[in-house]
């Protein structure tokens, strides 16, 4: 913690209600109170609570839907804040018989007093907006493929067949199935289950129609580094967008083992006395991230003669190891893209084939 603050503000934040311990750090004496969480509530709070010199105040909170507008609101009033991460060890509640909202704040301010809580980095407003335009894009491919698997269902319950993989989904395929449908209200008892397929395959082409919008939208937004990472082959356009908004700032990474860490692409590390093993990644970090690397690491594995080899000498002659050696690709498929972004260098393969992993 900044040896110059005097007061810490921990605050829970809640959807609809926060609760505020505000700390004096040399008596250590703290106080409670409740409040709503809208921004002229959280406005009011700092202009009483902050200190003469606002920089010897230091605000806490944790990573949710409002820490943005919160953070925002206090690099206005000239406020030091920092985000927690709440999948921290140190965050970790287990085995209590009392967790409340005041308990959560304290214990905010006690771990700042200790310097012993992991942050995150908050990226500015618009990279914040593009972010979550590609979680966006994300949870609307997931409506399609539901959409999808309920057609596909439709049909299976009446013992008939659709072709598999992305055949269906072809112009050819999809007129198939625009023949077979009827609107409901045109369709008798037994043949309801084409009113269903209608009702699917009207909702199926608004989604996709929105999806272009978005992709288009997302296209638009593109900036060189976007179109640097594309020049490895087997990298488009939405794992490079993604590299770019969640690394945002690759000189804030040291080293490689940090960047494959934010990413949650390390293994486990188990110790016990003289045991010492390896075990399955962490997933800590993005989600999104992580699942785009690995779906983008089988079409690299494809495209580039160097991740064959890469994959075929993890696999070790046995296709069992194959989804590990992926995974081992992902990562090291992130390290080079993070290497491309801090030197700002397209793709060459004597500079980056060569990268190393993490131990």
């Amino acid at each position: 913690m900044d040896p110059s603050v005097t007061r810490i503000l921990a605050l829970d934040l809640g959807k609809f209600k926060a609760v505020l311990c505000a700390m004096d750090v040399a008596t250590r004496e703290h106080r409670f109170e409740s409040l709503v969480t809208t921004p002229a509530t959280i406005e009011d709070l700092l202009t009483r609570h902050r200190t003469s010199d606002p920089t010897h105040t230091l605000v806490v909170i944790e990573t949710c839907d409002v820490a943005g507008w919160v953070h925002d609101l206090c690099v206005a009033a000239g406020v030091k804040i920092q985000i927690a991460n709440p999948r921290s060890d140190a965050w970790r509640w287990s085995k209590v018989k009392r967790k409340t909202d005041k308990d959560d704040a304290l214990k905010l301010a006690r771990l700042t007093l200790l310097d012993q809580l992991p942050t995150v980095h908050l990226p500015a407003p618009g990279e914040r907006q593009k972010r979550r335009l590609i979680l966006h894009r994300r949870s609307v491919v997931q409506m399609r493929t539901r959409c999808r698997n309920q057609i596909r269902s439709i049909f299976s319950q009446q013992g008939l067949l659709l072709a598999r993989g992305g055949k269906q989904w072809t112009i050819a395929g999809i007129k198939q199935l625009r023949d077979e449908a009827r609107p409901i209200d045109q369709c008798e008892v037994l043949d309801l289950w084409r009113g269903r397929l209608h009702a699917e395959l009207e909702l199926l082409a608004s989604i996709g129609a929105q999806l272009k919008v978005i992709e288009a939208r997302l296209d638009h937004l593109a900036d060189d580094r976007v179109k640097l990472l594309q020049s490895v082959k087997g990298v488009g356009p939405r794992l490079a967008e993604a590299v770019v908004l969640h690394l945002d700032d690759p000189h804030r990474f040291k080293r490689e083992e940090e960047v494959a860490s934010y990413a949650g692409l390390v293994p486990r590390q188990i110790e016990s006395g003289e045991m010492k093993r390896s075990g399955r990644i962490t997933r800590h970090g993005p989600t999104l991230l992580r699942s785009l690397l690995v779906e983008s690491a089988w079409t690299v594995w494809r495209c580039n003669a160097w991740a064959r080899v890469f994959v075929e000498k993890l696999c070790r002659g046995s296709r069992s190891r194959r989804k590990v050696a992926i995974i081992a690709l992902a990562r090291k498929l992130l390290i080079m893209l993070w290497a491309m972004l801090r030197k700002n260098e397209p793709y060459r393969p004597e500079l980056f084939e060569s990268v190393a992993l993490p131990a």
